[in-house]
């Protein structure tokens, strides 16, 4: 009992309440205090000791996919980058060895593209700089982004091998990756060819197909007249085959019409009387036209006429019937080129879908119409340039100033369609919307170009050996490239589809069939590049597993892999070449290449004394090829340069992981690099993720105004916001970030921070001489351990799926659910008011500090720097945080029997605190300890009524048996303890003690 000189009206005994303690602040600072918690690290490092604690472990090794040192990071970077770190971060948890090592793509057109901007912006023309001076500019360019960007990605709390990372520009890489493609030469893998690809006018170069985006264009769309002057049915010579592009700029090298073999036509006569109202066709009246018979209708729509031919076609025919027809280019009385016959050819890619349903044919500029007219013995012409003007000797349009994706060369007004007016062969002209590729650099239209380049060929059996000279001699195609052919060595990291633009085809992407004499002296018919490929994505663990499919669709379909550009800032393709196209295959000159470039990097190649690389071979005629490797052979290459180099030959990656744009990008070039040179994967698994959309959804862009900038995100709120953003989010697929998600990601980040807060608070003085062993605890702490338990293997399980969205909620909906609005709200009472020896005291801080190590090491992959905070603040002289290892959950803790009867008991409690919120909003009673509730159930609960009373925060429970469960509350009559405030019966008057409170504050 109180003394008698402590009367309720003259004590307060908040001093005697153990109240929590702790400097930790709710607030948390995390864009002041992050920096310092970096430098800590950095001067501990933190990384090597890491590796050093890891060292003989079971290895994980996450490889980084390099991205381009060219600029500011921006939402994507800062979103991949984080989800790697709270994997590696993971792992290292669950006691492996996970090293990572941060890359930068150091090469290509991003960098050289911005270098060149320096110079169009002092009017220096490029093309005009020694090659040597303009590849240490692009050098310095990259060189200092990645500086840039490796403080910007550490800032983010990403933890890695900072001061040494792999870089693609660093000489041992570019050895390595010359190495790499020397491989495939040897093999017989690479040859020299032509085809169309994907060309920048704009950057003069080819363009992979990851460099590619699609943007909404009007182009003019035209109906072109070809006469027929031969064929095997006498009523089509005289007739036009009409045919509908909307790419005017092809028609100049058109070479042929195709035909659909399966397609039904319609030959038919244009009446007089159709035209009558309509003057600009009379120059057509009496003209006989050819249209695949379900298209007719909107040919004659375009054309303006309104007649109704049912009565005027001539007859019908299936499109195999037109074989042998020939007609003429509408240009033909210039003479030359346009004079030769344009014959029919039967292509399966011609549809109904659109158009004519015939197909004009321009092998330059069209993957179909290449291999169509290959097939039939039609070679290119090659007559657009590098920079998109036709040649100046073209008979036609050469030396016209303007691109061919200049609007208006194309336009109804334009040079072209003029032209076809005046001759009588443009039926039609207009405006078509469709969706064209575009550069991803210089945001201008490419166009499809066929150049000579070199190939990696996706189809032809791998050799296990060849001979040590003989290389492989150009193709059919090379042979006649003609004395306008360009130079320029292209590239295509992902393969081609489409035509020139035509409607009617089907856009598929045909493979060329595979050409003999890639090697020479073949000793084994091996797999083919392709078929390792797929083997391999079968054999592989793909995160989600619908990529899987994705990759197998792009890879089964793609075609030869073009490896070459004409660019000067890369890795070059250091071959030597003789006057007929033969390369070298000698293992001792490419063993000497190497050196050099390990001696002095790419940069030798473009310096060197060939003689002396060349050895017994110089003299004889082999000259040096300067065409640049494609930045994806390089970025595909670097398993080699960095997890093999760095930790064995024949280790590869546990783990790739980037955007899912890279099926067509990085994992596939990675994928058919591997393939081609070790016959298998460079990894064991592949995770991708989405885009980061703006906060309604839609694609960031400046010219939008709604880019969100992680940097500033960071500099304001702290990169764990951030951080957790990133673990929140379903990230396999495109996810959202803007003011609301933020947040709420904040109010996420403020419960879990108050629940370290508690914690850390309520163990103030805990030691181990307090600790309570699990079986002697009360039921509910035992119920806890259980929950602790049961989240530990959730965990575990969300982190080797690497579904840290489920991780993250977990662990939310723990702290938040479990814990702040479950057991440290019942249990507070006893934190504050049992006496120090109390054992449910004691069990609750014992299980406190159980959930205290669990928690924080848990948290400690997402919010790397606030688990650090806390850990230190409670441990300031025990090291980092992210030194520790997954917590040890004793498997007896799992009690499914008690954790039944606790759930029954916590869905009680909601229905009690459903009565209750009601009668506290209507001021009827105060807190819920002035309740009195009578609880009627079927069955009686397993908690006596004190015991509910408790659990329940009231007053007293009062129980009986009823049909259904009801619960009433109403206001007790017991007066309140003046310590721990509850109403009880031994309480003589409001401010008296309790029996429990006397004994904690008098013994």
């Amino acid at each position: 009992m109180a003394d008698a000189t402590d009367t309720p009206q003259q004590r307060d005994w908040r001093d005697t309440v153990f109240l929590p303690k702790t400097d930790f602040p709710m607030k948390a600072g995390l864009a002041a205090k992050e920096p310092a918690i970096l430098a800590k690290w950095e001067s501990e490092d933190l990384y090597g000791t890491l590796r050093k604690a890891r060292a003989g472990r079971e290895r994980f090794i996450l490889h980084d996919g390099p991205p381009y040192a060219n600029g500011d990071i921006h939402m994507g970077h800062a979103m991949n980058k984080v989800l790697k770190d709270i994997i590696v971060r993971s792992q290292t948890l669950m006691g492996k060895d996970a090293p990572y090592v941060p890359g930068w793509d150091c090469h290509g057109l991003p960098i050289e593209w911005k270098v060149e901007e320096a110079y169009r912006a002092k009017k220096q023309n490029k093309d005009e700089v020694p090659v040597a001076q303009f590849r240490a500019e692009c050098r310095a360019y990259a060189d200092r982004w990645v500086d840039t960007q490796r403080q910007q990605f550490k800032r983010l709390g990403v933890m890695g091998d900072w001061d040494d990372p792999y870089l693609t520009m660093k000489f041992d890489a570019e050895a390595a990756i010359v190495g790499e493609i020397l491989k495939f030469a040897e093999t017989g893998q690479v040859y020299r060819g032509a085809k169309p690809v994907m060309w920048s006018p704009v950057e003069k170069t080819a363009l992979a197909e990851a460099e590619v985006e699609y943007e909404d264009i009007t182009s003019t769309q035209i109906d072109v007249a070809f006469e027929i002057v031969e064929s095997a049915i006498p009523e089509l010579v005289g007739a036009h085959a009409v045919i509908w592009t909307t790419t005017p700029w092809t028609i100049p090298v058109n070479q042929a019409l195709a035909y659909g073999p399966d397609v039904e036509y319609s030959l038919f006569e244009l009446k007089t009387g159709a035209v009558d109202s309509e003057p600009t066709l009379a120059a057509y009246a009496g003209k006989r036209f050819l249209v695949a018979t379900p298209l007719v209708a909107s040919f004659l729509e375009r054309i303006g006429s309104k007649w109704d031919n049912s009565d005027a076609v001539e007859m019908e025919l299936k499109g195999f019937m037109l074989a042998g027809t020939i007609a003429r280019h509408p240009m033909h009385e210039k003479g030359g080129f346009f004079a030769k016959p344009r014959p029919f050819l039967p292509g399966d890619f011609v549809t109904t879908d659109a158009g004519t349903g015939l197909v004009h044919m321009s092998p330059d500029h069209g993957e179909d119409d290449f291999l169509l007219c290959k097939a039939h013995g039609i070679d290119p012409v090659f007559a657009v340039e590098g920079d998109g003007r036709y040649r100046a000797d073209w008979a036609w349009m050469g030396g016209n100033p303007l691109s061919v994706i200049n609007p208006k060369l194309n336009a109804p007004e334009g040079p072209i369609c003029s032209d076809l007016r005046e001759v009588g062969a443009l039926l039609a002209s207009g405006s078509f919307q469709h969706s064209y590729p575009h550069s991803w650099r210089s945001k201008a239209k490419v166009i499809f170009r066929c150049t000579p380049q070199w190939f990696i060929a996706m189809d032809k059996p791998i050799a296990a050996e060849i001979d040590a000279v003989e290389g492989r001699a150009l193709s059919e195609a090379d042979a006649a490239l003609g004395a306008h052919a360009s130079t320029a060595l292209s590239t295509n990291g992902a393969g081609l589809a489409g035509g020139n633009g035509d409607e009617g085809s089907a856009g598929n992407t045909v493979r060329p069939e595979p050409v003999e004499g890639r090697a020479a002296n073949m000793t084994s018919n091996g797999p083919t590049l392709r078929e390792l490929a797929m083997d391999a994505i079968e054999q592989t663990r793909w995160v989600p597993e619908k990529a899987r499919n994705r990759i197998g669709a792009m890879v089964s379909g793609r075609p030869d892999w073009v490896i070459s550009r004409q660019r000067a800032w890369g890795v070059p393709i250091a071959l030597y070449v003789d006057k007929d196209g033969k390369y070298l295959n000698d293992p001792a000159v490419n063993a000497r290449i190497v050196e050099a470039f390990k001696a002095g990097g790419a940069d030798a190649w473009f310096t060197a004394d060939h003689d002396v690389l060349l050895g017994d071979h110089a003299g004889k005629g082999w000259e040096p090829v300067n065409d640049i490797l494609d930045v994806w052979f390089d970025s595909g290459s670097t398993h080699a340069f960095t997890i093999e180099a760095r930790y064995g030959e024949g280790v590869r990656a546990n783990l790739y992981l980037e955007g899912s744009d890279q099926h067509r990008g990085w994992f596939q070039s990675s994928l058919l690099e591997s393939c081609g040179t070790r016959g298998r994967a460079p990894y064991d698994a592949v995770l991708t993720h989405g885009f980061a959309l703006d906060g309604q959804g839609r694609k960031m862009s400046k010219s939008l105004g709604n880019v969100v900038d992680p940097l500033k995100i960071i500099n304001e709120s702290g990169a764990d916001i951030l951080r957790l953003w990133v673990a929140s989010t379903d990230y396999f697929e495109d996810v959202r970030i803007g003011k609301e998600v933020l947040a709420g990601t904040s109010d996420a980040y403020r419960k879990l921070r108050n629940t370290f807060r508690y914690m850390l608070g309520a163990l103030d003085g805990f030691t181990d001489e307090e600790r309570v062993a699990a079986a002697d605890m009360p039921e509910l702490e035992r119920y806890v351990l259980h929950l602790l338990a049961k989240l530990d293997a959730e965990l575990k399980s969300a982190a080797d799926a690497f579904e840290f969205n489920r991780y993250a909620r977990a662990l939310t909906d723990f702290a938040n659910a479990d814990l702040s609005a479950f057991f440290f709200d019942i249990r507070k009472d006893v934190l504050y008011c049992d006496a120090p020896t109390s054992l449910t005291r004691r069990a609750y801080r014992t299980t406190l500090d159980i959930l205290f190590h669990a928690l924080v090491c848990y948290a400690a992959p997402i919010l790397c720097f606030t688990a650090e905070e806390v850990w230190g603040t409670r441990y300031p002289d025990a090291g980092s945080v992210h030194l520790t290892e997954w917590p040890e959950v004793d498997g007896l803790w799992m009690d499914e029997g008690l954790a039944a009867n606790w759930e029954d008991l916590r869905r009680l409690r909601l229905a009690v605190s459903a009565e209750i919120e009601p009668k506290r909003k209507a001021k009827e009673i105060g807190s819920s300890l002035q309740a009195k509730v009578a609880i009627g159930t079927p069955e009686r609960p397993a908690a006596t009524p004190s015991e509910l009373a408790e659990l329940f925060i009231v007053s007293d429970v009062q129980l009986e048996t009823t049909d259904t469960t009801t619960v009433a509350v109403t206001i007790t009559d017991w007066h309140k303890c003046g310590r721990c405030w509850r109403h009880l019966p031994e309480v003589t008057e409001d401010g008296a003690l309790c029996d429990r409170c006397d004994g904690a504050v008098h013994g």
